[in-house]
Order: structure tokens, then sequence, then C-alpha cells
């Protein structure tokens, strides 16, 4: 029988339990979400679960409401069959987006990850710029990020080194894996990462491997993917995030592909995305230099001397000003939103009168 320290419960959460867990109630993990309904697992199995009413009410934002690896307190039902979720754990690590489309909110991708694995494919999918996005995501929720190449069986011995090298010439310095699914390469470098009782995520495009490379650690096909296309990529098949926890003990988090990656709030993650650029501009003349037009920009000097590569540069500034962009629309929604909830209730006092 599993421990919840084999689940990842160690002595950061237990810290908080004190707080949160009260009488009756037991603590689970949250292993899959489909809007409204959750499976939760403990020590013996994964069953169904619903948020109790009273923690529905207090919601104010989504982030607030549970996601795929969070902690949270559970009342047992029908015979342990399904559950009530009345109270979430903090969060130590998390990884978030902004919800696609025209919505100004945020969308929880996972939480309690120890490492991000950013899945790219040396194929189709290469690209510096979403890769830039996903290490800042990963930076704003403090988790560590290692880079996958995938699928380098489809390039030459030549082209993987000119990939590596374009990774290190952006001046990203996670560690990077060439790894193929189809013969192997790589794939032992990678398994030597996983621990028994760590949580690890895997984040890329659709098609890039990321199920395979599942169903490789698990040693059969037990989710499904699709056949590749005529460009040789994979197309999509994971349908929701899910926590699979295997027989060896370590865990992960499987993500559908993300066609955007939106950053909202993330001004933490792309300072500590781009620390290269951070450490010039302590150069500067002035201390709120926007980096743009300014006189004596150390930043703006690193590209006129070479020390700093204009891609870069420009990645950042274009990411910075997205999430900061983001975050004022995101607070005045939020603004709003309390405001309409005061009145709401001020109404409903009126009413009991």
């Amino acid at each position: 029988m599993l421990k919840l320290i084999d689940l990842g419960f160690d002595l950061w959460f237990e810290a908080h339990a004190d707080d949160i867990l009260h009488e009756g109630q037991s603590i689970a993990r949250v292993s899959a979400v489909d809007r409204n309904s959750f499976m939760i697992r403990h020590e013996l199995r994964e069953i169904p679960a619903e948020l109790a009413g009273k923690f529905s009410f207090n919601v104010e934002s989504s982030v607030e409401l549970p996601c795929v690896g969070d902690w949270v307190t559970v009342q047992y039902h029908n015979d342990g069959a399904s559950a009530i979720i009345h109270g979430l754990f903090p969060r130590r690590t998390f990884l978030r987006r902004k919800r696609a489309g025209m919505e100004v909110d945020y969308q929880m991708i996972g939480a309690n990850i120890d490492i991000a694995f950013i899945v790219q494919s040396c194929h189709f999918d290469f690209n510096l710029p979403r890769l830039n996005r996903y290490l800042v995501m990963a930076a704003d929720g403090h988790v560590d990020p290692i880079v996958i190449l995938a699928k380098t069986d489809l390039i030459t011995h030549d082209e993987l080194q000119e990939k590596l090298a374009a990774i290190r010439q952006a001046g990203i310095t996670a560690r990077v894996i060439a790894l193929s699914n189809i013969n192997g390469s790589g794939y032992d470098e990678f398994q030597q990462l996983l621990q028994p009782g760590r949580t690890y995520c895997l984040l890329g495009s659709s098609g890039v491997g990321k199920t395979t490379l599942i169903n490789h650690l698990i040693g059969r096909d037990a989710f499904d993917t699709n056949v590749v296309s005529g460009t040789g990529e994979g197309t999509h098949t994971t349908t929701r995030r899910q926590l699979i926890v295997l027989d060896n003990g370590v865990m992960f988090i499987d993500t559908p592909g993300m066609r955007e990656l939106g950053l909202l709030g993330a001004s933490e993650g792309v300072n500590k995305g781009f620390e290269d650029i951070i450490e010039l501009s302590n150069g500067c003349r002035y201390a709120d230099c926007s980096h743009t037009q300014e006189s004596d920009c150390a930043v703006l000097a690193a590209i006129e001397n070479g020390e700093l590569n204009e891609e870069r540069y420009a990645s950042y500034m274009k990411l910075r000003k997205e999430s900061e962009y983001y975050e004022m629309s995101y607070l005045e929604k939020r603004k709003k939103e309390r405001a309409f909830g005061r009145f709401v209730k001020s109404a409903k006092k009126s009413m009991k009168r």
C-alpha cells in the first residue's frame, strides 16, 4: 500500500496540515480535473470527488480552485467510493498560463511539480521563442526546467549540434537532453533523472512525443498515440491533464499540447528567465530604464558590442510587455468582480431584513 509520502506529501506540506485539516477529514492528491469534476488519489486508489458548497462559494478566482497535483482535504462518502473536497493546501510550485483566447484570466496547468520537462521536437516544432515562453512559465512557478529535444532520429547529427548551439547562443542555460523514442538515444540519461516520490511534468506542443515517452517509461502502450503525419510529427492525443503514478513510484503530469502560451503576471518569471539581461540592467544609468532609447543603457550597449544577442533582447522585451499588459487588465477585472461581489452580498442582506 502506498503512503502519502510516496505521493509527494513531505514535511513541507505536513507543516501546513494543522491549519487546513479538520476533524473527520483526510488528505488526498488531485489526479485529474475535468471542468467541475475531480479525481483524487489516496493511499489505496483513485476515486471521483466534487467541491464542497462552502468551498465553491468562497472561491474568488480560478487560481483558488484545485488543479492536478494539488493536495486537498476531503471527506469520504459511499463507503469510500467518492469524496467531497473541503480545503486546499498551499502550492509549493505551480505552472500556469493566461487562459487561451480573449479572456484575461489564469489557467492552472499543474501544482507541486519538482521538474518540468519542456519537450520540443527536433523537426518542425523547434522554436526558440516558444521555448523561452515555457522557461518563463517554469521560472514564474519556481519549477526547475529541463529541455528535451525529442525525435533526434528525424535529423542528422550535424543538424542536432546546430540546434544545441542555437539554444546556448540564445542565452538559455537550462539542461538539455537530446532524445529519440525510436532508437533510444538519450533515454538512459533521461531515466536517470527520475526519482520515486517526485513529480515531473511534460510540457510541449501536440505531437512532440510526450505520450510516447510516458508509454516508454511504463513499458507498454497504456495511453493512446496517433500515427505521425506526413511531416514526421505526431498528432494530438492527450485530452486532459492527469497525474500518472508509475510502478516505480515516479509521478508524471501529462498535459495536452498548448497552441497558445500567453503570459499573465509573470514578471518574476520573465526576470528569472532572462537573468543575463537583468544583470546587465544593473549597469544602466537610470533605475527605471526601459531599455529602449535611454542614454547610458547597459542593455542597449551590450547589443551594440555583441555581448547580448539581439533576438534574445527582442524576446525579453516582448514577454515583459505582454505579461505587464495582461496583468494590468487582470487586476482591473478582479477589481470589478470584487465590487460586484460586494454589491450582491449587500443586496442579499437587504432582502433578509
